[in-house]
């Protein structure tokens, strides 16, 4: 049988215990029927001796997509991994750690085997993540599966994309429930807070509602977890560069097996993202408020009478009001949402029933977004920016 190649490698004792795996086993028959493929690409690309890799347990038993590495953090198994506690917290300022990434080669070399593929056909950043041990196998079966849509196929062409949807493969519905539902509850939330007032105040109804459409998408894709397939920095970076350059995307996310952050990295994280949004903030109030006086302004002169009833939205407070509020209040309640809620709580629960999960993303991320407009109306307030019209 396709066992027998390997016998004059193994006593006779030694047997191979066929681990099931979320995906796909890895050694599945197909696979041990490709021996002599899988023996080359052993041999080339990991360069160790075949005993000592196929008898190493990590390779007879692949670790999960996630797991939390240092301390006592547990391992749920799914393809988001996690399990409660915080004991993912590696020493040391150096961001992803080395030390579990000796495993991921070997079974990211077998996931290609099985599927028949060579790191030559994969994105330049992927295989190199793979070479560099950064990358276990259940993010290359992933990607094979993302790769068979030819949406998610267009997709991964793009940097960005491709980091957030091989750690997330709902990631693209999630953009869509944020801005799809945003206008809605951005609208119902401004009812809800103005009420008799919400005619008389249409055009602060309308400055919020383009500001947060704008900045919707942002809030998903800034604090989304992601597969880091980052070059490594250039020598010269300095040290801030440096420390930034290994922080997660999201303050929460659950670390890759072989990778790990220290606990300021993961603060690092919450403020770099918190200096992004306040720029998208400002830059979205720019345009909402702009477009606002605009329209007031052209209204003002066709309708006499409304030139008492309204008066432009101050551009410059109200941009750097929304920036801030983006980097505090947005930045938390997204990072939460997306590293605590859905990945640590909700996907491990319930990555094998995919339309329940999007079910509940969606009501948790339109619950978010309406707090969300609801606490803007009364910071907006608070700080003077708009003022209630009797």
């Amino acid at each position: 049988m396709a066992i027998s190649t390997f016998s004059h490698l193994f006593a006779p004792s030694i047997s191979f215990p066929l681990q099931p795996y979320h995906h796909s086993s890895l050694l599945t028959p197909r696979l041990l029927a490709t021996t002599t493929t899988i023996s080359a690409a052993i041999n080339s690309e990991l360069s160790i001796s075949p005993i000592r890799f196929l008898t190493s347990p990590q390779n007879l038993h692949p670790p999960p997509l996630f797991a939390f590495s240092g301390g006592d953090g547990g391992v749920n198994g799914g393809n988001s991994g996690g399990g409660g506690g915080d004991g993912d917290e590696g020493g040391g300022d150096e961001g992803e750690g080395e030390g579990g990434g000796e495993g991921n080669k070997p079974e990211a070399i077998l996931a290609l085997a099985e599927v028949g593929r060579s790191l030559d056909s994969l994105p330049e950043d992927l295989a190199a993540a793979i070479e560099a041990g950064k990358v276990p196998g259940s993010i290359v079966y992933r990607y094979f599966e993302l790769e068979k849509s030819a949406v998610f196929r267009w997709l991964l062409q793009f940097g960005g994309f491709k980091e957030r949807l091989l750690a997330d493969d709902l990631f693209l519905a999630k953009v869509a429930m944020e801005c799809g539902v945003g206008i809605f509850t951005k609208t119902a939330a401004e009812l809800e807070r103005r009420r008799e007032n919400f005619t008389k105040e249409l055009d602060f109804v309308f400055a919020d509602v383009v500001m947060a459409i704008i900045a919707d998408f942002m809030l998903v894709w800034l604090p989304a977890p992601t597969v880091s397939l980052r070059p490594a920095l250039a020598v010269s970076a300095g040290p801030l560069a440096k420390f930034f350059y290994g922080c997660p995307d999201n303050a929460f996310q659950v670390a890759l097996a072989g990778t790990s952050y220290s606990f300021l990295q993961r603060v690092g994280a919450i403020v770099r993202n918190g200096a992004k949004l306040f720029a998208v903030g400002t830059s979205a109030s720019l345009v909402g408020t702009g477009i606002t006086n605009a329209l007031i302004n052209a209204r003002k002169a066709i309708d006499k009478t409304f030139a008492g009833e309204a008066e432009d939205v101050p551009i410059l407070s109200t941009s750097v009001a929304y920036g801030v509020y983006m980097a505090v209040s947005s930045n938390l309640r997204y990072q939460v949402l997306a590293g605590v809620i859905e990945q640590r709580i909700l996907e491990p629960l319930l990555h094998q029933h995919k339309i329940l999960l999007s079910a509940i993303c969606f009501a948790v991320r339109t619950g978010n977004t309406f707090l969300g407009s609801l606490m803007w109306v009364d910071y907006a307030r608070w700080v003077g920016i708009q003022k209630i019209r009797d």
